[in-house]
């Protein structure tokens, strides 16, 4: 075991929210180091999602989700104009495809203005094909501030950043546990050359894993640590372009978004996620897609789209949802538990930071900031 190190800030995960929150530690003045078991940047959470800039129209009012999510989408299109990073401002339509849908396209409607989202629209069947020629439905909402963007270019870029700023990233590096004493935490950490960091501040940014983690910090409350869930999306890809220039979204259902059509900087159209509930297998997920699947997509996609060919769709990627609500249950609210809640100064636990997370991972690196300033 290597001596003890001093370092003014522990970041653990280099997915989007831990690069976005080390990127804010170091340019606030704190020697911030990120440790990361994978031997890359952003390869579960924020990897594997339809790189979707959400506008903040499904989350209920006044919900960190909804908060962050509005807030974060400005943030995140500033960013990129200004480091000049690839995305598109495609906008959205979120679509009825029969009547007994209409009161739930009417609550979206409903929860974006509560949300702040001032530019939603609602449609007929007439204006949203006049839009999108292709498509059918009933009724829709047209949401233009929502867009699509390269994930891995703004990871890189937050690297970038954060390394410029003097921080660095140890990759191969897991964390075991995290003692405390008297002047902060000693983190204990696997890899190469194993080792333990002294520090006075935790970002626990470990996204699926970051209960599992919680679990093993020294005096943290277990009431203060959910329970983590799997939720697996899996993602088929259309074979020839679609005939859309906007993402398509069926009205939400209970665990997600439902199988919605996006397309990534190239055009290149997807469909999914689905819903897997899965568990992990000595620590490990599996990421591969049953192409029986794909069975199932074929039903929901002709429900907004009729015209989608017998075999047009080929098994894709998939992802996991770092969720903290059991199958069956109402979906949760982003957790992002600082000193106030579980009353241990310099610690900050991120729970559940699924969609819109990436949508809304500068205003939550800002939040976890002033969590820890002082």
């Amino acid at each position: 075991m290597a001596a003890d190190a001093e370092i003014g800030a522990v970041v653990v995960g280099a997915g989007v929210i831990g690069l976005a929150s080390a990127r804010a530690l170091s340019r606030a003045g704190r020697e911030t180091i990120v440790l990361e078991r994978h031997e890359a940047v952003g390869t579960e959470v924020s990897a594997r999602n339809s790189e979707v800039i959400h506008a903040g129209l499904y989350y209920p009012e006044g919900s960190l989700k909804a908060r962050f999510c509005v807030a974060g989408r400005g943030m995140l299109y500033r960013y990129l104009d200004a480091h000049g990073l690839p995305y598109r401002r495609t906008g959205k339509l979120i679509v009825a495809t029969e009547e007994a849908q209409l009161a739930t396209l009417g609550g979206v409607a409903e929860r974006a203005r509560a949300n702040g989202v001032s530019d939603i629209q609602e449609m007929s069947a007439a204006e949203a094909r006049a839009m999108e020629p292709a498509l059918h439905c009933v009724a829709a909402l047209h949401s233009p501030s929502t867009g699509i963007l390269d994930a891995h270019a703004y990871m890189l870029s937050l690297q970038g950043e954060f390394e410029d700023a003097g921080g660095a990233i140890a990759f191969g590096s897991r964390v075991t546990r995290v003692e405390r004493d008297r002047n902060g935490f000693i983190v204990h950490v696997e890899g190469e050359e194993p080792m333990r960091l002294r520090t006075r501040i935790v970002i626990n940014a470990g996204g699926l894993w970051a209960p599992a983690l919680a679990a093993h910090i020294e005096g943290l409350d277990a009431a203060h640590v959910p329970a983590a869930s799997f939720a697996k999306g899996n993602y088929f890809t259309l074979t020839g372009r679609a005939p859309f220039s906007r993402l398509i979204y069926p009205v939400p259902e209970a665990a997600g978004l439902g199988v919605h059509l996006t397309l990534d900087m190239g055009g290149q159209a997807r469909f999914g996620p689905d819903v897997e509930w899965i568990e992990p297998k000595d620590g490990d997920l599996d990421y591969a897609v049953n192409p029986a699947r794909g069975d199932a997509f074929y039903a929901e996609v002709r429900r907004y789209w009729p015209g989608l060919a017998d075999g047009a769709l080929a098994p894709g990627y998939a992802g996991v949802r770092p969720k903290i609500n059991a199958p069956g249950e109402a979906a949760a609210d982003f957790v992002i538990s600082g000193p106030e809640a579980h009353g241990i100064t310099g610690l900050v636990n991120l729970f559940g930071i699924e969609s819109p997370g990436l949508t809304a991972s500068l205003a939550i690196a800002e939040e976890v900031l002033g969590m820890v300033r002082g």
